[in-house]
């Protein structure tokens, strides 16, 4: 029996099934799952330096549901755009779990739709190298996915470059918010 001929022996319902065209990314996988749920995200970026938001809207649809993104580089645009206490980046500076935690949270309310919050809010903080300024390992990294549900936070210290730090925190980040959906 031919290709040709073995597909016209398969059931009907076979004839309705998508195919991939290829393996998705992990930002597709989230911009899809944000769309199914009816879902909007705000990501807050410190480390990462906007690339979270990047890999987001590079993805066809994204529109829908990525309301936007502050690169919060500077400690006190942390303090002011995202209403992170002071009280604790004055005791343990910006790169901290809590401090991921508050981003993701500020971030959630920054960029909701007028006085409403987004779904999700997205954070990074983390010392990328090539030195740190506190003492802290170069690699160091803070992750906080905020929802209404709770936030979720990932700590980890990364090996590699500044490059190659700051794009495994990207795609950390990403897969963090997936498995928090």
């Amino acid at each position: 029996m031919t290709a040709r001929e073995y597909v016209h022996e398969l059931p009907d319902e076979v004839e309705s099934t998508l195919v991939s065209s290829g393996r998705r990314t992990d930002a597709e996988r989230l911009v899809e799952r944000l769309s199914e749920l009816g879902w909007t995200v705000g990501v807050a970026e410190s480390l990462t330096g906007g690339l979270v938001v990047s890999e987001l809207v590079a993805v066809s649809g994204a529109s829908a549901v990525v309301r936007g993104g502050i690169v919060a580089y500077a400690t006190e645009i942390k303090q002011r755009l995202l209403n992170v206490d002071a009280a604790l980046l004055e005791a343990h500076g910006a790169v901290h779990p809590r401090v991921a935690r508050q981003m993701a949270e500020g971030a959630r309310e920054a960029l909701g739709p007028g006085a409403a919050a987004a779904d999700v809010g997205i954070a990074t903080t983390g010392i990328a190298g090539p030195e740190s300024p506190d003492g802290q390992p170069v690699g160091t990294v803070h992750i906080a996915v905020s929802t209404a549900l709770g936030v979720r936070t990932e700590s980890l210290v990364l090996e590699g470059d500044r490059a190659q730090i700051r794009a495994e925190a990207t795609a950390r980040a990403i897969r963090l918010a997936i498995d928090a959906l």
